[in-house]
């Protein structure tokens, strides 16, 4: 029954990133998951002391106000500190992160608030961590946590569809058509802190970025639909949890990063495989463009073209 329950967190884990990083990945920015993933620490360590309590609730709502702060920050130094997009981000993201670092080494040195388990995770101990709601056992707390995290990632994307998929590949098109961008743009921001920190206990800040991250990206090199990729990004993110515990189990390693490998070994099969924008398929459309012989094929017909032209 363990196996079930950590395969399930580790299924609602990535299918709940896989949606919201998929439009990171459509906007360039892919690794603004990995700044909020780290910069939330603080908002964690604050919402901690405030309440004398790891209750995940407070947390949540640490982590998402400290994940806009992130967001903010990083356009605020871009356009006044005429700074590029990655530099105010590392300043950004790298600073809230020592700050959380700080916030847990002074004050919550002392409790069980283990920052090894913020960056790693360990999903090994799901099936223990029990919720009780009046004396009835209800399950894992990590799986209605992530169940209730995906379920707001579905209602936001079904419900503002058409506006995410012309503000992901077009924004000034977006603004001209009266989209309202900024509460998209933080709508947007705010389900991707709330995944990270759904995802803490279970993958952890650091391995939560590949389940963002990898599983769109793999599902961009074999579509170009966007419900194509929401649903292929889903199916590679489950795919991985279910091939990584396994791994783990067969390895004796870690759960979340057999998850994490596995994620990167089906997008190196998608890069080499895709029937579009795979090595293997370029190399064939190349060798079919170029002809077999040294006189054959439109090669030869082009630069002779190009040297009478010039």
């Amino acid at each position: 029954m363990s196996t079930f329950w950590i395969i399930l967190t580790a299924c609602l884990a990535s299918s709940a990133c896989a949606l919201v990083g998929s439009f990171l990945v459509l906007r360039k920015q892919a690794m603004l998951g990995d700044a909020i993933s780290h910069a939330v620490l603080p908002g964690i360590a604050i919402a901690f002391l405030l309440t004398a309590s790891r209750n995940t609730f407070p947390m949540l709502i640490g982590a998402g106000a400290f994940g806009l702060l992130t967001v903010y920050l990083t356009e605020k130094l871009q356009l006044r500190g005429r700074l590029m997009n990655d530099a105010s981000m590392g300043i950004v993201f790298t600073t809230l992160f020592a700050i959380g670092v700080i916030i847990i080494t002074m004050f919550a040195s002392q409790v069980d608030l283990d920052q090894e388990c913020i960056l790693y995770g360990e999903i090994a101990y799901v099936p223990w961590d029990l919720w009780i709601f009046n004396g009835m056992n209800m399950g894992p707390r990590p799986v209605w946590i992530l169940g209730f995290v995906l379920m707001l990632n579905l209602l936001f994307i079904v419900s503002c569809y058409k506006e995410l998929k012309i503000y992901a590949f077009d924004r000034q098109l977006a603004v001209s058509m009266g989209i309202p961008i900024m509460l998209i743009h933080y709508g947007l921001m705010g389900s991707v802190s709330f995944s990270t920190i759904a995802a803490f206990e279970s993958v952890g800040a650091i391995l939560v970025v590949a389940l963002i991250v990898v599983p769109p990206a793999t599902a961009y090199l074999l579509t170009r639909r966007l419900s194509h990729l929401l649903m292929l990004a889903v199916f590679f993110g489950i795919l991985s949890s279910i091939s990584g515990y396994y791994l783990a189990y067969w390895t004796n390693s870690s759960i979340a990063g057999a998850i994490a490998v596995m994620t990167g070994v089906y997008f190196g099969l998608a890069l080499f495989f895709s029937p579009v924008d795979g090595i293997l398929a370029k190399k064939y459309r190349r060798k079919q463009n170029t002809g077999k012989g040294p006189y054959e094929g439109p090669g030869l017909e082009l630069r002779t073209k190009q040297t009478i032209n010039i």
